[in-house]
């Protein structure tokens, strides 16, 4: 594009000025980053990404990634200068106060234009891969008509330091995702000090060595950021842009340090700054000729949109096209002939299987979904329903080899989820969430519709031993907010628990399954009840004393005991609790009646009891694990833990009897 540094320049300075004051209004955030990435980010919005601010879920638009989260008032100002909704200028002005959807990081549900949550350094840019994914596999279903656009990610060092960048820029060098442009704000500063304090590794040499592009700029020469964009623009590989910046870039006596970073620059400096930005507006303030320079700058975007929309149109995909982008899943979508076969000839399998197998009914019907595993294909039993690999010579194909990358795996997810058009799934050991949680955790908050198949749920994985077995992991997960943890607990529950989580538009999912196989148990008239998360699976035949609670393979073992009670006389329900998060949001009276209390609750679950209280009561019984596990067969683990009628049935009578 042709560059014109003096009108560019007051435009940059715009940022500059509302990412200061907005921060010393709110004497908290961080203005360091805003301040020296405002000449990069305005080359890339007034000339390289295409937006429309009127419709900022148009599918075909750019996504633009700011993985440096910190540095939120870069996107809010520019989100606010270039025409959107939001935020307004009263918004930015309650910076970070409560009621302005101005958080301290960027949240995608608070915003049209902040297109992932942001803020835990690393996962932006791992999340865009994730869309640039998306954006290949759509295109290669679609065609370049309807899906052609670009990711983009501005990046700060931290971004680049942390160990998902490993895992997120070697899965898009291997793939070739050559539409992923990162932008590194190259201003050798983290909170501690100069970069060189804790690390000295060349970081372009790490991504060329991984396959990517890599080209670096003056990231304060309009000319020479454009020609390092277009340049990456340009490339097949993705492309990693080493902008070098002046971190709080304008303020005259605190740029270039840490002291920019991560606190208000004071009214002494502000004020500095603006003499040495020849900015004379007061705070939050936009003289009306820059703000029409920067409405301008949404035009090119404006006129793509069009041309888009009329291809659409015309589009014999359409119909399509919409209802992917929707996230809506088919109105015929249906597991109902699946579960009435396993209903009429029941499996003895593991619930791992009985995924691979709902799997294979879900794939052929859902042609959104995009499957995988770390690593753990065989394991997992995620490759099912006769889908092709995805990769750079077949993007059109819906299973990816994510290798040994839990947590670039799961962002990646995030960020397929996000972009919209497809639903994620992959798979890999429960106890390997540990290695995912963070973005597991941004799964939750951003309401991403993702689905974790966990396989290897418990000490019945047997001789890999303690470090394999998940103890706490349940207990830990059911703790996080909107996330449904599903542990299901045979054939046909699995499949319900598939079919809950491809229609959970707004919640990720955690599938628990096990390694070993489960008898099925349940009938008919069970199936419509799982989506209530705890349901009676058996009432009691005599007069009822006690309520077995449970989850997973221990369902069947409460079911044996309850056997062995009403052999004593002693009524016992079988509740299988196969999601506490559902059952949690029913209303009062079916929790009541399911778990009442003229009853021992008795919950048998092979993992730590932490939060059973919440259903036993102070007088229940909690059977579990509080210790970490052992190296032995499935069944020697299993009597050893006192997972058998014989050990529990003692223990519920002395109960009972106390």
């Amino acid at each position: 594009m042709s560059i014109d540094a003096a009108r560019l320049q007051p435009m940059a300075n715009a940022i500059r000025a509302l990412s200061m004051d907005a921060v010393e209004a709110a004497n908290s955030g961080h203005p360091g980053m805003p301040m020296g990435m405002a000449d990069v980010a305005t080359v890339l919005f007034t000339g390289h990404l295409k937006f429309d601010p009127a419709a900022p879920g148009w599918a075909d638009r750019d996504r633009f990634v700011l993985s440096a989260g910190h540095g939120s008032m870069l996107i809010y100002s520019l989100l606010h200068l270039t025409g959107y909704a939001a935020p307004t200028i009263d918004d930015i002005r309650n910076f970070r106060k409560l009621g302005s959807p101005c958080a301290g990081h960027p949240e995608n549900f608070l915003l049209d234009g902040v297109e992932c949550t942001t803020g835990p350094l690393g996962q932006g840019l791992a999340m865009a891969v994730g869309m640039a994914m998306a954006e290949r596999h759509l295109n290669a279903v679609f065609g370049e008509t309807l899906v052609d656009h670009r990711t983009w990610v501005i990046a700060g060092d931290g971004c680049l330091m942390e160990g998902i960048n490993h895992e997120a820029i070697g899965l898009a060098g291997h793939l070739g995702l050559g539409r992923l442009n990162v932008l590194w704000d190259d201003n050798r500063i983290t909170i501690d000090g100069a970069t060189d304090l804790s690390t000295s590794e060349d970081i372009k040499a790490r991504y060329i060595a991984t396959g990517w592009h890599v080209t670096e700029c003056d990231g304060h020469d309009f000319a020479d950021i454009d020609r390092a964009l277009a340049e990456a623009k340009a490339d097949p590989r993705p492309s990693l842009v080493a902008c070098r910046t002046v971190i709080g870039k304008g303020a005259p006596n605190k740029q270039g340090t840490s002291a920019t970073h991560g606190a208000a620059l004071g009214a002494a400096e502000v004020a500095a700054a603006r003499e040495t930005l020849g900015w004379t507006s007061e705070p939050f303030v936009i003289p009306s000729d820059i703000l029409a320079d920067w409405h301008s700058a949404a035009e090119p975007g404006r006129a793509a949109h069009g041309a888009w929309a009329g291809r659409l149109e015309s589009s014999p995909h359409k119909a399509a096209f919409e209802h992917r982008m929707a996230g809506h899943l088919p109105e015929e979508f249906s597991l109902d002939d699946h579960i009435a076969g396993l209903l009429e000839k029941p499996q003895n399998i593991a619930t791992r299987k009985a995924s691979e197998i709902a799997l294979a009914a879900i794939n052929p019907q859902l042609p959104e979904t995009i499957g995988g595993s770390a690593d753990l294909t065989g394991s997992n039993n995620t490759l099912a329903g006769g889908i092709g690999t995805f990769n750079r010579d077949n993007y059109a194909g819906r299973y990816v080899y994510y290798g040994i990358r839990e947590f670039g795996m799961a962002a990646a997810m995030n960020g397929m989820a996000l972009h919209g058009g497809v639903i994620p799934y992959g798979g890999t050991f429960l106890v390997f969430t540990d290695y995912a949680r963070g973005a597991i955790r941004l799964s939750a908050l951003q309401q991403a519709r993702v689905i974790y198949v966990m396989t290897h749920d418990s000490i019945g994985l047997g001789e890999d031993g303690p470090t394999h077995q998940p103890i706490e992991h349940l207990a830990s997960l059911r703790a996080m907010p909107n996330i449904l943890v599903m542990r299901p607990c045979d054939a046909v529950e699995t499949a319900a628990c598939w079919d809950i989580a491809l229609r959970s538009w707004e919640t990720p999912s955690v599938l628990v399954l096990t390694r070993q196989n489960l008898p099925q148990v349940l009938g008919k008239d069970h199936v419509m009840q799982v989506e209530l998360g705890g349901y009676r699976l058996k009432g009691a035949e005599a007069a009822r004393k006690v309520v077995l609670v449970a989850s997973g393979s221990e369902v069947a073992l409460a079911l044996e005991c309850a056997a062995r009670l009403e052999a004593d006389g002693i009524g016992a329900d079988v509740v299988s609790m196969v999601c506490t998060e559902l059952f949690d949001e029913q209303p009062e009276g079916w929790r009541y009646q399911m778990l009442p209390d003229d009853a021992l609750i008795v919950s048998i679950e092979a993992a730590s009891t932490f939060g059973w209280e919440r259903y036993t009561g102070r007088d229940g019984l909690n059977i579990g694990i509080d210790t970490f596990g052992a190296s032995a067969p499935a069944g020697d683990l299993f009597a050893h833990f006192g997972f058998t009628a014989e050990a529990i049935v003692p223990q519920i009578l002395n109960k009972l009897n106390a």
